[in-house]
């Protein structure tokens, strides 16, 4: 049974108000995100970023592990870039937030890493932000895109507080959305 206060239950008309406008907030924040505007996407969603470090790599073998690792011996990719972000909601609450863009030879070499880094327990790209053992990102809170030669991979771990599940779904759901830089 759900919970309602208020005359005539406005609590309910209430949460789907704010359900509405969290949705409109994501959807405002991806489009930033796809823009490049990494400031503007976090502030949509009333977040702010704290920290961003960012790195470029030429090969991806020895930055990443597992059957990936492998995976990039016998198909090199063509660039790798990787970022941290630390975003916060100005309540004590923070999250670290990665994101690797893979840019790969051929579409089809890309779309099968895509699918192998996908699967659970298969390794994936060392996320910036990662400790040599895999610590940090659990890949609970993962997201992944294909755009032709290009693999996009998203994660978020909280770093200080208690931000929420859907929190940091919501953040890799935006980051994974930004363009490579």
């Amino acid at each position: 049974m759900a919970a309602t206060s208020g005359i005539g239950g406005g609590g309910a008309a209430s949460l789907d108000s704010a359900a509405g406008q969290a949705l409109k907030g994501k959807t405002s924040s991806k489009k930033s995100a796809q823009q490049g505007r990494h400031s503007e996407a976090w502030q949509r969603l009333g977040w702010r970023q704290l920290k961003r470090t960012a790195k470029r790599e030429l090969k991806c073998g020895p930055h990443s592990f597992g059957e990936a690792q492998r995976f990039f011996l016998r198909h090199p990719c063509v660039d790798l870039d990787r970022l941290i972000v630390t975003i916060g909601d100005g309540a004590g609450n923070t999250i670290a937030v990665s994101v690797a863009w893979v840019k790969m030879p051929k579409a089809r070499e890309a779309s099968e890493l895509k699918r192998l880094i996908d699967k659970d327990g298969t390794g994936n790209v060392a996320l910036l932000g990662e400790t040599a053992h895999g610590g940090r990102f659990t890949g609970e809170n993962y997201d992944s895109r294909l755009d032709r030669k290009l693999v996009v991979i998203a994660e978020s771990a909280p770093s200080a507080g208690r931000p929420s599940e859907a929190t940091l779904e919501t953040a890799v759901e935006v980051a994974v959305e930004f363009p490579a830089p």
